[in-house]
């Protein structure tokens, strides 16, 4: 088993976790992006950054839209992440446009900024399924944001976008999966210690 390929427990909880969050109707989905951007906006972490890392949500995620343009109004620099072929992800500067990529996905159009980029953000956004009450986290299983994470300066706050209900899930992990420091739901933040 190569290091990005997941274990059977693994397997069968994001299924499970996709299967939940497909019952999610479009409404609950508006309701929900509406709500993680003002919980976002207010918690003092986002109102000190001065560039923050996110990403483009799709399909069932909880939706990041209200929130990458509430970040640009107050002023924020937001790098997103550009997929590179192996999976590794650069980063490039939110201008407001985004443009259609490979696998279904939308990348900015602004600059290309490499990816080290990530090292600069004072805040970190990334995709998840679930977290534990420690901060582990479950992703999608391709290792992008693992290997993003990596590079992270130490003390720069990570925080998982979730459904309520997926904060304290008992997550699986391996020696690669790198912990977030909290988790930003529509209904509020928890942090980790």
């Amino acid at each position: 088993m190569s290091k990005w390929e997941p274990s059977a427990g693994k397997t069968a909880l994001r299924d499970q976790l996709l299967t939940s969050r497909n019952r999610h109707s479009l409404v609950q989905i508006g309701r929900s992006a509406r709500d993680l951007s003002s919980v976002a906006m207010a918690h003092p972490v986002v109102r000190r950054a001065a560039t923050v890392a996110a990403y483009v949500s799709i399909g069932s995620e909880p939706g990041t839209g209200h929130l990458l343009d509430a970040l640009l109004l107050a002023g924020k620099r937001v790098i997103l992440p550009v997929l590179l072929p192996d999976n590794d992800l650069e980063w490039a500067v939110h201008t407001g446009r985004l443009v259609p990529a490979r696998r279904g996905l939308l990348e900015p159009d602004g600059p290309l900024l490499g990816p080290e980029a990530v090292v600069g953000a004072d805040l970190v956004l990334v995709p998840g399924l679930a977290v534990s009450r420690t901060g582990e986290r479950l992703g999608r299983g391709g290792g992008s944001y693992d290997r993003a994470l990596a590079r992270v300066t130490p003390g720069t706050d990570v925080w998982i976008v979730l459904y309520p209900e997926e904060v304290g899930v008992d997550v699986p992990t391996e020696v690669h999966d790198r912990p977030v420091t909290g988790a930003l739901t529509p209904s509020g933040i928890t942090l980790f210690s």
